[in-house]
């Protein structure tokens, strides 16, 4: 299993909480936030980003009320694959087809045994390359 970093707002602190203790066993990074009080998602996202800049064998779970902010800032960094999951499918798609280095869900959005299940699938799969590497190569390509 590759190293996880992950990171919440507000909205996600709760559902953070819960996948800490489910991944017990796992290296994960605890990137914050510490409480329920309100704070800004994109610095979350950024800090998480930086993060695996510096250690790109990893992956990322960002959490935020609905997993689509989190994705929104983090998909700005040409080096993040950010995918907002709400099925095991989604996530093992993500990660088999789009080479997605960051798992974004939603606090308020999904219950705790679906989150479970979505992190499972998502850090239970690779990339298949292929047909597939191509398609990922163009994310980052500024021609395209």
């Amino acid at each position: 299993m590759p190293k996880i970093y992950i990171a919440a707002d507000h909205g996600g602190y709760d559902l953070k909480e819960v996948l800490l203790s489910h991944l017990k066993g796992a290296e994960v990074v605890n990137l914050g936030t510490d409480s329920l009080e309100s704070v800004d998602y994109p610095m979350y996202a950024d800090k998480l980003a930086d993060h695996l800049k510096a250690d790109p064998t990893a992956v990322g779970i960002l959490i935020c009320g609905t997993g689509l902010g989190m994705s929104m800032a983090a998909n700005r960094h040409l080096h993040i694959r950010a995918a907002r999951c709400s099925t095991g499918l989604d996530a093992e798609l993500a990660r088999r087809h789009n080479n997605a280095n960051v798992l974004c869900l939603g606090g308020r959005t999904l219950g705790t045994e679906l989150a479970k299940h979505i992190l499972d699938h998502f850090l239970q799969a690779s990339f298949e390359g292929g047909r597939h590497q191509r398609r990922v190569n163009q994310f980052s390509d500024p021609a395209c």
